[in-house]
């Protein structure tokens, strides 16, 4: 701890969080445990902080429809994403939708463990779910799960194209890398989602956007759903 003060320029740490209500401009709730997200997010909205919830808003849509009601009620704005939602590779695939002809799939893959102590699936799975949604937004409908020996496929429709997430569990050498494909008519765009130095200043700076304009990056659906899609595949660890 005394390491991580050091590191990141900390100069005050309290035992209760609660505390710095009335001191703070903003928070940033990044608990690896998402199952804890709701009990330091909802007291600090109902003070009227704006806050990001790092990725996953809650595990579990019980909870993540509760941060999500207390912003609506204060008017706190909220935000929740993976920074990988903002990656340059995403933003590329992006801006690329529309040169593969008419979208028929969305894969993209990643590691995620169902048996970890930080919430299963969600500790690294929302990536994946997190960075579908930006690829294509909407209701999923349809949703499948299959789990394939180390691995769980989930997958479902999306505004009329078929999107797969394929959550890998890592092995004892290294974790499969974050990629992602779109498949259209006439061409394939593929790509590894590179997670290098300063690949969450994006991210970053969504959150002080919002500060600075009161409106949040991401709409409160789209976080919703990408917990949604997690919370139907996941499974208790233990």
């Amino acid at each position: 701890m005394a390491e991580l003060l050091k590191l990141g320029g900390i100069v005050q740490r309290v035992d209760d969080a609660s505390s710095l209500i009335g001191s703070v401009d903003g928070l940033i709730v990044t608990n690896r445990d998402g199952g804890l997200h709701a009990q330091y997010a909802i007291p600090f909205l109902a003070a009227g902080v704006p806050i990001w919830v790092d990725k996953p808003l809650a595990c579990g849509t019980g909870d993540a429809e509760s941060i999500l009601a207390e912003a609506t009620r204060s008017g706190t704005p909220l935000t929740s994403y993976s920074p990988l939602r903002w990656a340059p590779e995403v933003d590329d695939l992006v801006r690329a939708k529309d040169q593969v002809g008419d979208l028929q799939a969305v894969t993209v893959t990643g590691p995620a463990d169902p048996a970890s102590e930080y919430g299963g699936l969600f500790f690294y799975g929302i990536h994946c779910a997190d960075v579908a949604q930006r690829l294509v937004p909407g209701e999923p409908s349809d949703l499948q799960v299959t789990r394939v020996r180390d691995s769980v496929i989930i997958r479902y429709r999306c505004t009329g194209t078929d999107v797969t997430l394929q959550l890998v569990k890592p092995d004892d050498h290294q974790r499969v890398p974050f990629h992602a494909t779109l498949t259209g008519r006439h061409d394939v765009i593929s790509t590894e989602i590179a997670l290098g130095p300063g690949y969450v200043e994006p991210g970053i700076e969504k959150f002080l956007g919002m500060l600075d304009s009161g409106v949040p990056p991401v709409a409160y659906e789209e976080i919703l759903r990408a917990v949604a899609v997690i919370e139907a595949a996941d499974t208790p660890s233990g």
